[in-house]
């Protein structure tokens, strides 16, 4: 069969997306194959990017060259730093998006990237040649030859709504699943299962009582996701207002007054939804202690009138969907655009991948997005890139490594390593307590941690990553000068510093000064005026960073030498009669897992599935200081 594509990308959502694009910046003859090209980039439920750990993925998206946080930025309405006030670790960037400004900035991206070609149509079967990958079947029962493909159906296969007792098979409102890829995907031999997902009503923005709810403002300096945003104007477009609202208690018992017409709990779904992001009808039934639980009004953007309700998905028949909003301040008169429903869908349980994406059982099908039993944009975008990469190495018969994140090195890492080791058996979400080196995962270091591999890889050109390592050799070098400048407790340093509000009794470094819990915001100025040449070109983001890096040093460097001791640790031996329970922060989970599979080495440990990285530190801690003990 002539191999017209090197790579087919089946589906134009968020995985997609960066799928094709990256494949087709590495070279290869890449088709994004949607049902409809109208919805590529379609932001299917909140319209927004980013959040906690979640933004961390879209930094670490744009340091390996992907769309995300440029789309993001251009398209953007209202930013906000989440966590601002705690450490950077735990911090996150969100943006409230203007839906169809940013489906339109994919697509147009999308359609002027070389060697990408978008066309519609539905993909029913895989071609196998002796036992390899060669290519996939379409409904019509076209083929279309390639050497490799990337699956991203979303919540396409076998998609099922529902709104109270209404059913109607869609992947999507008033769009058509596909209805023999999940089949076809269990004809290969993999574990397919049933997840759920739901999203909430849309209002009309002309409808709210606005002054019955609180005002909730953007950041008034925004920063941007994207490096590349330096060199446009930011942010493009009118900044708007969110606002947020509360159920009562009147909204809870309707709720729970008509809990047997919800779906959900009437026994007619079955597929596992979201622990983290439940709906209405959970959080009613689950927290029944709470007396009202948050509601986002959020804008789907500058030139339509439809208003997302965050916090209020739920699958309940529409005339009761119409008292819950009503009961609710702000949205007494509100007119509801579109019911809230939910959607079933099928899923391959992702520990039949590798840690490319890649399909074991069979060589050149990748696979990224929710149908690997994920949720939210930011974790398909993420796959999708590492998929997609993947998919152009293959496509290419290329010498180099395959395309590999670590746990240490990004968010995307954690996430992926958890799917292909743990698997899903819910829809799975970026938290920042999954990553235990999280301090190293700040989304001010995405560019220190991925520009250099991005750039190695082929994702981003020389004349690209320039300007974002010039940067990186900036940071190093102020780095270097607040370390070795020297602060003498002279007359003239001391008085200036007593101006200052800050004390100095003994000879310290201009880094010692910035670790001090007294040193004041305008100490920066006093620094700047000692050390003009390596800290007068920093801007505030950089700043902060430099701060970050000097008072967490410590933190830092001990993170590091973790890593190091697990790394070299895979092949330590466990003791057979090794005593897991009792272990300070060990979860009875993981404890009981390690009793029954009585692993020999620490490697083996960690490979057993709900044993995670953080178990596996503390194993080893215990392991050290028991054969200290042991040697004392």
């Amino acid at each position: 069969m002539a191999l017209r594509w090197d790579v087919v990308v089946v589906g134009g959502g968020h995985a997609g997306a960066e799928a094709a694009w990256a494949s087709a910046r590495l070279g290869c003859r890449t088709l994004l194959l949607t049902r409809d090209s109208g919805t590529i980039g379609r932001m299917s439920c909140n319209p927004a990017v980013g959040g906690l750990a979640k933004g961390q993925a879209v930094r670490e998206i744009d340091a390996l060259g992907g769309l995300m946080g440029w789309a993001a930025d251009r398209t953007g309405i209202q930013f906000k730093l989440l966590n601002a006030s705690r450490g950077p670790a735990v911090q996150g960037l969100r943006c409230q998006s203007d839906k169809g400004a940013y489906a339109a900035e994919v697509a147009g991206r999308l359609a002027s990237q070389p060697n990408l070609e978008v066309r519609e149509g539905v993909v029913a079967g895989f071609v196998v040649t002796a036992g390899t990958f060669s290519g996939l079947r379409l409904e019509g029962g076209e083929v279309l030859g390639c050497a490799a493909a990337v699956v991203t159906s979303g919540t396409f296969l076998r998609g099922l709504i529902h709104v109270g007792a209404e059913r109607q098979s869609a992947g999507r409102w008033g769009e058509a699943p596909c209805a023999f890829l999940s089949e076809a995907l269990s004809g290969l031999g993999l574990r397919v299962g049933r997840m759920k997902t739901g999203t909430p009503p849309r209002v009309a923005a002309k409808s709210v009582e606005w002054r019955n709810t609180v005002r909730s403002r953007g950041d008034a300096n925004p920063r941007a996701f994207s490096f590349r945003s330096r060199s446009e104007i930011f942010p493009r477009l009118r900044q708007v207002d969110c606002f947020l609202t509360h159920t009562t208690e009147r909204t809870h018992e309707i709720i729970r007054r008509n809990l047997d017409r919800s779906p959900l709990y009437s026994g007619v779904i079955r597929g596992r939804g979201p622990r983290y992001c439940p709906s209405i009808e959970d959080k009613v039934v689950r927290f029944a202690e709470r007396d009202r639980h948050q509601v986002f009004l959020e804008p789907e953007g500058l030139e339509t009138d439809w208003t997302y309700l965050s916090g209020l998905s739920m699958s309940l028949p529409a005339e009761v969907q119409e008292e819950v909003v009503r009961s609710i301040p702000g949205l007494e008169q509100a007119e509801i655009l579109r019911p809230a429903y939910a959607v079933e869908y099928d899923v391959v349980f992702p520990e039949q991948l590798d840690d490319t994406l890649g399909v074991r059982c069979l060589p050149g099908l990748f696979l990224a997005g929710q149908v690997n039993g994920t949720s939210g944009y930011e974790e398909a975008a993420g796959q999708g890139l590492v998929a997609g990469v993947n998919a152009a190495i293959v496509a290419k018969g290329r010498e180099s490594a395959p395309f590999t994140l670590g746990r240490h090195e990004a968010y995307i890492g954690v996430m992926i390593d958890d799917l292909v080791t743990l698997g899903a058996e819910e829809p799975y979400r970026l938290l920042s307590s999954r990553a235990e080196h999280r301090l190293l995962l700040g989304g001010d270091t995405a560019y220190a941690r991925l520009t250099a591999k991005g750039l190695a890889y082929g994702l981003l050109s020389e004349g690209e990553a320039a300007p974002i390592l010039e940067r990186e050799e900036r940071q190093a070098r102020a780095r270097g000068a607040v370390g070795g400048s020297r602060v003498l407790p002279d007359r003239a340093t001391l008085v200036e510093l007593a101006a200052l509000g800050v004390g100095l009794s003994e000879e310290t470094t201009a880094a010692g000064i910035l670790r001090r819990p007294d040193a004041p915001a305008s100490i920066r100025g006093w620094l700047e005026s000692r050390l003009p040449g390596p800290l007068g070109s920093l801007d505030d983001e950089e700043w902060e960073r430099l701060v970050n890096e000097v008072r967490y040093e410590g933190f830092l460097r001990r993170e590091l030498e973790v890593i190091e001791r697990v790394r070299r640790a895979g092949d330590r031996p466990v003791p057979s009669r090794f005593q897991y329970a009792g272990i300070p922060g060990l979860s009875a989970e993981a404890a009981e897992k390690l009793e029954r599979h009585r692993p020999r080495t620490l490697g083996q440990a960690g490979r057993i599935a709900g044993v995670t990285p953080a178990a596996v530190t503390l194993l080893l801690a215990r392991l050290v200081s028991g054969e200290r003990r042991a040697s004392s």
